[in-house]
């Protein structure tokens, strides 16, 4: 190999060495870089939790070095948010980033929801789609913190007592995730001023506890093709299976979903609202009593913090409002993304059901009335109510099992047809039951011997019935 060869050969072997070098540096740099600003956050974290009071000893962990006027995590307004630069935001994101791709985060990050309510539904809420990148939220809500609302609320603390919701919300958000925006209103929605809280907003999450604001909200987003979801009763249930995402057209038995529902019909506005609901018939409890010293004061709508809010307490199982603000920020996050849940309704299928189980019973009281009738007393939420809830969906005869062709009918055909008095049989049961009938009318004992289903099916069977009539006097409790 002559010179000049040889001298080429060093030459490369010289660039690739200072080529590894450079390149070892700079992955060093940034491995140094990363190191120093983990080790800053997590001092910042220590400090928080330093202020905050804690039954372990993080200090030992803490810097002496660090000065204890250095802002902390426990005050972010004070914070530069240099520390938190996008690289790290991408860090804390990454699983988000995995499931929603660039595309779909860019816009989440882009988002802007206002969340009206922040007690047990709307702080969940709140609280997961700050975590999940949502960076510009509006928080409204007129109502402070009490001793009982840290059953559920999800960033109240025993400190916070006699504080506004929102600023407790407002401080947990921007701790956990430091580039969000916080509009925190101690406010009420009102619809005379509708606009001025809901301008530029992507998504409005209804989480109101007043009947007639919630229907005002909704309308008012309804009318100005404004996006909005809406939470439903999560009070004085406990069945977390029966918790459902659907449209406001097809909830089927909750008290709260119905009179918002019926309210919103005679607005013009029967769909395209999707909600947070539970199917289940709300348990043997009761709203809790105001003191006797309260309703000595005056009239009760009186004690309310504003006129036409709630004074009474319903009891509430702190986990299920939660699940509820836990929906409602997956549903919100899915549609920001770009990844909408197709198909929401579980409980669409049974709708069909329930139509037939009333156009059935519609046709039967035609018959038994002897001329057309364009309604009866009962409602599709309430054919859902007797045959799901009530029944169970078995016949109401031993050995009570699923019938194959379900029907409903009155139980005593003297009798009006009331929720009480409207029972599930299998299609040959009622055929058998409505011949009883009538050979009764035709009978000379009709003139002087009362109908009597029990005649029929005996006892037993009446008795079932009488405790099932109890259990629709207890719901009918709830929605009067």
């Amino acid at each position: 190999m002559d010179n000049s060869r040889v001298h080429q050969v060093q030459l490369i072997a010289t660039a690739l060495a200072a080529s590894a070098a450079t390149a070892g540096i700079i992955a060093s740099y940034n491995a140094y870089t990363r190191r120093a600003k983990r080790k800053d956050l997590n001092e910042e974290v220590l400090r928080s939790i330093q202020s905050k009071g804690s039954n372990f000893n993080f200090q030992k962990l803490l810097d002496p070095r660090l000065s204890q006027n250095e802002p902390s995590i426990s005050n972010p307004s004070t914070h530069t948010g240099n520390i938190y630069d996008e690289e790290l935001v991408r860090e804390q994101l990454a699983r988000n980033y995995a499931f929603f791709g660039e595309e779909g985060m860019k816009k989440i990050r882009s988002g802007t929801v206002i969340v009206i309510g922040c007690g047990g539904v709307g702080s969940w809420a709140a609280v997961m789609l700050a975590r999940s990148g949502v960076s510009k939220i509006r928080l409204v809500d007129f109502d402070y913190v009490t001793l009982s609302s840290l059953n559920r609320h999800a960033t109240a603390l025993l400190e916070d007592v006699g504080t506004p919701k929102v600023k407790c919300v407002e401080r947990t958000l921007k701790s956990v995730a430091k580039w969000v925006e916080v509009d925190a209103r101690v406010d009420v929605w009102r619809k005379e001023k509708g606009g001025d809280l809901l301008e530029g907003v992507d998504w409005v999450i209804d989480a109101i506890d007043n009947i007639q604001t919630k229907v005002d909200l909704l309308k008012y987003c309804s009318d100005n093709s404004i996006k909005v979801f809406a939470s439903m009763g999560a009070g004085a249930k406990c069945d977390p299976t029966r918790v459902q995402i659907s449209d406001i057209s097809y909830t089927i038995y909750d008290p709260l979903a119905r009179s918002v529902r019926r309210r919103l019909r005679l607005l013009g506005v029967s769909s395209g609202i999707p909600v947070v609901y539970s199917t289940e018939v709300p348990g043997d409890v009761k709203l809790l009593p105001l003191d006797e010293e309260e309703f000595k004061k005056g009239p009760v709508k009186e004690l309310g913090v504003f006129d036409d809010f709630r004074v009474r307490i319903l009891p509430v199982l702190g986990p299920l409002p939660s699940i509820f603000g836990l929906h409602i920020a997956t549903y919100i996050l899915c549609e920001l993304a770009g990844k909408p849940i197709m198909n929401p309704l579980p409980i669409k299928g049974r709708r069909k059901l329930y139509e037939r189980l009333w156009k059935d019973l519609l046709h039967r009281e035609e018959k038994l009335s002897g001329h057309t009738l364009n309604r009866i007393p009962l409602d599709e939420d309430d054919i859902a109510l007797i045959f799901e809830d009530i029944h169970r969906g078995r016949s109401v005869l031993p050995p009570h099992a699923v019938p194959t062709k379900p029907v409903l009918v009155r139980w005593d055909l003297s009798r009006p047809l009331t929720l009480e008095n409207c029972v599930v049989m299998e299609e040959k049961d009622m055929v058998k039951h409505m011949k009883a009938w009538h050979e009764w009318l035709e009978s000379i004992d009709s003139k002087v011997t009362p109908f009597s289903p029990a005649g029929i099916w005996g006892s037993e069977v009446e008795v079932v019935v009488a405790q099932r009539a109890r259990e629709i006097k207890k719901v009918q409790e709830w929605i009067d």
